[in-house]
């Protein structure tokens, strides 16, 4: 059986395995660990992927190359015809420039995106390929001082007569993504300085311009989901060109590093960039797995670029009461005052007012939707493909030279997509330890934690009641035990060999008859104290070498009384021959012949008392059993010497001797019954 103090260990593992169970159930070590990994501190793991991405984020940009610019600007064609080119790939190399933690849970930092040129994905085309693209410059000062005086059309009138400026021009694509420079953009810089401070103009170099921009970041010491969002932007957590909060806030927003943590399946977030000039809501709409990582799948909602038409709240959009189709979003303040929209790439979801004048356009939900692939818990964008596109939203220009033909026009510049294909390797094997593995070895330790509690608990409890059944039925042995009916064959056994106890060495004075401190002393039995661990085999050894123990004291003890015994009857033959002197010494010494024939009949008469002295002596030192002691109680003739008293004590010494050895076997066969059944 296992001892107390196996039971009281497996007990307290019990415990403990039910306790660390209940640890990771309530507590959720994961969580823990995982917040400190998201959490932005100086030198963090995810603070360090915001701070500067380890990821490959890549600008394709796609042109639109007027196919009919002659023909068009000559009046011979009604419709601009558009051919996408492209893409031209650039790499973005992301970079927060941190400057300070601050009190409040935030830290400071100025974005950076600067563009790298990557041949190997732009499929063959190069940044100096030649294409008919709007001229930007002029289509912009003209639709800006077309509603002013007549006194100021007319100096811009001159101006582009003198520069020979066209609203359709041959350029490089990369002059026109980067800047070119233009006689018009010059004057404009060195007239209006306070509207162009640049003297040369490219749609995504002005993208791209962050050139006095700062924000905040939460870092997520406040709520570990808002770790990475912007708090503000330059200075303000709303946009100065927008009326309203719902069109100007761009707090809880991504700039598309890290989005939210811990959203729900159908929970929206919030993604800014400046070229888009708000923040843009990205809702779920499908879920699965990239990168081996459980992600949600968000796009931009139906009427993102709408202006009041189907949604109210979108009405903050309309700029100065003016509001554009919907499908275009107006960001004139947000690219220098210049007639600029923002739509999806071919007027994709947009008014068909949008292509009532341009031709080429093959909108495509799969070509140009966008799609964030989102880890939830995290807010880790997985895959990204973000698409917008921009155009030119031209009012009246009929009274500006040479750009009369684009009045009312909405022209398509160009379409760019955001694109990230997956994580890199490292950070993919991370990212799955952190979200795919750990999250279940936490479970895994918390349901093994539990089952082996409860299993532990259960066999202490089985073990213990084992432990008290057996204990209790073995106590109970004179009624019944019935743990295998093991007691009958106990009792069996042990009446057996008392029985033969009793038949081999219960003899009539065995004990040695000494005083009662003697005798006392004798009837001790020692034991060593413990517990019999084994069954009838085993008991039964233990009784036979108690008896043949108790064997040899009987037989020390008999050989003792004999020998006793030897020295009384030695003692009585000594007072036969001084009775039998005594009588001699009565005869007369004068009467010699009577005295003869008297000692010849006394001499019959000592000869017959030798002979039964002899008889007797042969008895009692022959005798071993108490029936044996019956004969010496012969008749002797009582002459005074005290031989009647030595009968008497042999008589009592053997009484004494009977009682005690039936006391000495009463209480062994007591002892050893206690004994077995402990």
């Amino acid at each position: 059986m296992i001892s107390f103090n196996r039971l009281f260990i497996l007990l307290m593992f019990g415990f403990f395995a039910l306790g660390a169970g209940c640890f990771v159930l309530f507590l959720h070590p994961y969580d823990f660990l995982f917040k400190q990994k998201v959490l932005f501190t100086d030198g963090g793991e995810i603070f360090e992927m915001w701070r500067k991405p380890e990821v490959d984020l890549y600008v394709k940009v796609y042109l639109f190359n007027v196919t009919n610019a002659d023909d068009y600007l000559a009046g011979k064609a009604d419709k601009v015809i558009v051919n996408e080119v492209g893409p031209y790939v650039y790499k973005e190399l992301l970079e927060h420039k941190v400057t300070k933690f601050n009190d409040n849970g935030t830290v400071s930092a100025i974005p950076k995106h600067p563009l790298q040129w990557v041949d190997e994905l732009s499929e063959g085309r190069k940044e100096d390929d030649i294409l008919y693209l709007p001229h930007i410059a002029l289509l912009s000062i003209a639709n800006v001082v077309a509603p002013q005086s007549m006194f100021t059309r007319f100096g811009l009138n001159n101006l582009i007569t003198m520069t020979k400026s066209q609203p359709l021009v041959k350029m490089t694509a990369k002059e026109f993504m980067m800047g070119y420079k233009s006689n018009l953009m010059t004057l404009g810089n060195t007239f209006m300085p306070g509207w162009i401070y640049f003297d040369k103009l490219g749609l995504i170099d002005r993208m791209y311009d962050f050139n006095g921009d700062y924000e905040t970041i939460f870092t997520g010491a406040g709520d570990i989901s808002n770790a990475g969002l912007i708090d503000t932007y330059k200075g303000s957590t709303d946009l100065p060109q927008w009326d309203g909060k719902h069109c100007s806030n761009v707090q809880y927003a991504s700039d598309g590093t890290k989005f939210k943590g811990g959203v729900g399946k159908n929970e929206s977030v919030l993604f800014f960039r400046k070229n888009l000039c708000r923040a843009a809501p990205l809702v779920p709409v499908a879920e699965g797995v990239k990168s081996g990582l459980k992600s949600y799948m968000y796009t931009f909602p139906e009427n993102l670029f709408d202006n009041g038409k189907h949604v109210k709240e979108n009405q903050c959009f309309c700029r100065k009461g003016k509001c554009l189709p919907a499908g275009l979003l107006d960001v004139t303040d947000c690219y220098y005052g210049f007639p600029i929209a923002l739509s999806y790439p071919h007027f994709y979801k947009g008014d068909e007012v949008l292509s009532s004048k341009v031709e080429g356009l093959t909108p495509s939900k799969e070509k140009h939707e966008t799609r964030f692939w989102l880890q939830p818990e995290s807010g880790l964008p997985i895959d990204v493909s973000a698409k917008i596109q921009i155009n030119m939203a031209l009012g009246d220009l009929s009274s500006i030279t040479n750009a009369g033909r684009f009045s009312n026009m909405y022209l398509p510049l160009l379409w760019f997509d955001i694109r990230m294909y997956s994580l890199p390797e490292s950070m993919e094997t991370r990212f799955k330890l952190y979200l795919n593995i750990l999250p279940v070895v936490e479970q895994a330790c918390m349901y093994i934690f539990f089952i082996l509690g409860v299993f532990f608990i259960l066999l202490t409890v089985y073990r213990l009641a084992f432990n008290v059944m057996f204990k209790s039925f073995d106590k109970s042995k004179k009624q019944r035990n019935i743990i295998i009916g093991t007691d009958l064959w106990f009792e069996k056994e042990n009446n057996a060999k008392h029985k033969s106890e009793k038949d081999e060495i219960y003899t009539p004075c065995e004990i040695p008859l000494g005083d009662d401190s003697e005798s006392d002393e004798n009837l001790q039995l020692h034991y060593d104290g413990r517990r019999p661990s084994g069954f009838i085999k085993i008991h039964g050894d233990r009784i036979k070498e108690l008896s043949h123990k108790l064997g040899d004291r009987v037989y020390d003890s008999i050989g003792s009384v004999k020998d006793k015994v030897r020295d009384e009857l030695t003692h009585v033959k000594h007072i036969f021959q001084d009775v039998s002197s005594r009588k001699n010494s009565l005869i007369p010494a004068t009467h010699e012949t009577a005295s003869n024939d008297a000692y010849k009949d006394d001499s019959n008469s000592e000869s017959e008392m030798k002979s039964n002295n002899q008889q007797i002596y042969s008895r009692v030192a022959q005798s071993d059993s108490e029936d044996d002691f019956k004969y010496l109680d012969i008749e002797v003739v009582d002459d005074g010497s005290g031989f009647d008293d030595l009968t008497a004590r042999l008589k009592i010494e053997c009484e004494r001797a009977n009682k005690l050895k039936e006391l000495d076997a009463e209480q062994r066969t007591k002892d050893e019954l206690v004994h077995i059944s402990d």
